[in-house]
């Protein structure tokens, strides 16, 4: 037996063996084991190794050999996409059948890089709402196989089924309401499209929505950060429709700041607002089997998860106050533009392909 003598304390006893297996005890460590070499992926393109949690390779981006070793344990990467990047998008379905317990939402916001009050907000809206958006179709077919496992129901649109390619919509400046079919003029009458009631199979309104802050900073020589001198804020919105046909050509789309409303006749009033909602009343009476979906404003926040607002700023140079004293400009602009067309044309699409929805 071992004595180890504490000054004026007790001394404390040991066994041999304790002694031993203490001393040939692995150390602690608060960082979690890497894996194993043979757990490790090998990128066919340039033949370096990858963890196995890995769905592209972390070096040339190329996608990574999908193997029953690493099946379970790949996660997805859900990275930022660029602006110009085609995305692939999972899409919750709405759950009818039971509720979506605590345990299943934490593992799922885990699994989504989310907030656990972020993935609830989308869970109980009840509608077909983009989960994540993926660089790649194995990327996104891995968060859908992932959501699945956890008894949630999941759908990958890409954004060309979206056709979000064409994002220079048709966009109508004047109509004529006849008996058989509605006939709409761009704006200059270059164009002129005609669409049978009949035909009219979607309408989706919204609201377009933009804002701008204006800031101006003076330079503080030694301090980190500049000094605000004036800032602006300013904030713009109108009503936005967007008329489908199963033709698959993109629709129509009008706004409410950029609309005749001549075809209106004596129903026209001095209001713009009133008027596009009257005119969207009389869309809903002549095109009877046209479904109308004005939900986006109340799916808009679940919407910002996933699909955010574009938002870019650009400086306006200099600005001289007086002699000696100059000033920086710049203006950052948010619109929810792109953000409105990729719901809409989500609805578009699950009306097109899945008809339940």
């Amino acid at each position: 037996m071992a004595i180890i003598a504490a000054g004026d304390r007790n001394s404390l006893q040991f066994d041999d063996k304790e002694i031993l297996s203490f001393v040939d005890a692995e150390p602690l460590s608060s960082e979690p084991r890497g894996f194993a070499p043979e757990q490790m992926i090998t990128c066919d393109a340039c033949l370096r190794a990858n963890p196995p949690t890995r769905t592209s390779c972390l070096y040339c981006a190329a996608q990574l050999p999908k193997t029953e070793a690493n099946a379970a344990l790949q996660r997805p990467q859900l990275r930022k996409l660029e602006k110009w990047e085609q995305g692939f998008n999972v899409i919750l379905l709405p759950k009818t059948e039971a509720q979506v317990s605590e345990e299943v939402l934490k593992d799922a916001a885990q699994l989504l890089r989310l907030e656990q009050e972020e993935l609830r907000r989308i869970v109980e809206l009840s509608l077909p709402l983009p989960l994540a958006r993926a660089a790649t179709d194995q990327e996104a077919s891995l968060i859908e196989s992932k959501v699945k496992e956890m008894e949630l129901n999941a759908l990958v649109i890409a954004d060309a089924d979206l056709t979000l390619t064409n994002s220079v919509q048709k966009r109508a400046r004047a109509f004529e309401l006849n008996e058989s079919e509605l006939v709409a003029h761009s704006a200059g009458g270059a164009d002129v499209w005609r669409l049978a009631w009949t035909e009219i199979i979607l309408l989706v309104a919204g609201r377009l929505i933009t804002q701008k802050i204006e800031l101006e900073e003076r330079p503080s020589g030694r301090k980190a950060e500049n000094e605000i001198v004036n800032a602006r804020q300013m904030s713009e919105d109108e009503a936005v429709l967007d008329i489908y046909t199963a033709r698959s050509d993109g629709g129509l789309r009008i706004t409410a700041g950029n609309f005749d409303f001549s075809c209106l006749g004596a129903q026209k009033g001095l209001i713009t607002a009133q008027n596009f909602s009257t005119l969207a009343n009389v869309l809903r009476e002549r095109a009877s089997e046209a479904i109308y979906d004005d939900s986006y404003m109340r799916v808009r926040r679940a919407l910002e998860i996933t699909w955010p607002v574009e938002q870019h700023t650009e400086a306006r140079g200099w600005r001289r106050e007086r002699p000696g004293r100059v000033n920086t400009e710049a203006v950052t602009t948010s619109d929810n533009e792109m953000q409105f067309t990729r719901y809409s044309r989500l609805r578009y699409y699950l009306t097109l392909h899945h008809t339940e929805l």
